[in-house]
């Protein structure tokens, strides 16, 4: 059986997100995650190369579904713009939200609060800056079918996805409860997205 499927891999995992959860990756210790599993450090470094690694491990499938997410949204919007553009907003960030981030806030906590010092620190960043470029890249798609967007410059759009993107990621962040999250959510979409239709020239 693969070593990731051993029960002993998912104590280390799980004692890992405590660790993390409850120091953060700049003051996680290898040598806690291992008196919490009650393993040696000699054996903790058999499921991993280091506290990078581990910490990679139980962040990676997050970010994973994300990106997944996003994929099958530009498919989707651009098979929905071929029939009719103005349903594209029956399908936004917002869903995802609602879909995949709420649902599993904890995990998603773990990314965007606990990775100061790791290699996913500035996630956020990141995520702004994949949603911009799919963005920019779809505004000549538009402008083939005829609906005229606003001509904006890239550091414009950046402020705006940025903004954006936080609002949605806030309540995550501060650890609000599904409720309050949701109800923020509709907030969020109500301010939002008629400004990108706005924008985009919907």
């Amino acid at each position: 059986m693969p070593r990731d499927k051993t029960e002993t891999h998912r104590k280390v995992l799980a004692a890992a997100r405590d660790e993390f959860m409850e120091y953060g990756y700049e003051n996680a210790s290898m040598r806690r995650i291992g008196q919490r599993c009650g393993i040696t450090a000699a054996g903790l470094y058999r499921h991993c190369k280091d506290k990078a690694d581990l910490f990679g491990k139980l962040v990676s499938p997050s970010i994973d579904r994300i990106d997944a997410w996003l994929e099958a949204h530009v498919s989707r919007s651009i098979d929905t713009m071929e029939r009719n553009a103005v349903d594209l907003w029956k399908d936004s960030e917002i869903d995802m939200m609602r879909d995949l981030i709420y649902p599993n806030m904890e995990e998603y906590r773990l990314l965007l609060t606990k990775a100061k010092g790791s290699p996913y620190e500035d996630y956020l960043h990141m995520l702004t800056e994949k949603h911009q470029e799919q963005m920019l890249s779809f505004l000549p798609l538009l402008r083939e079918r005829g609906y005229v967007p606003r001509e904006i410059d890239p550091k414009e759009l950046h402020l705006l996805v940025s903004a954006y993107t936080t609002a949605m990621f806030e309540p995550v962040v501060h650890g609000y409860s599904e409720e309050e999250a949701y109800r923020c959510l509709d907030t969020v979409e109500a301010f939002f997205l008629p400004g990108w239709q706005q924008l985009l020239g919907f």
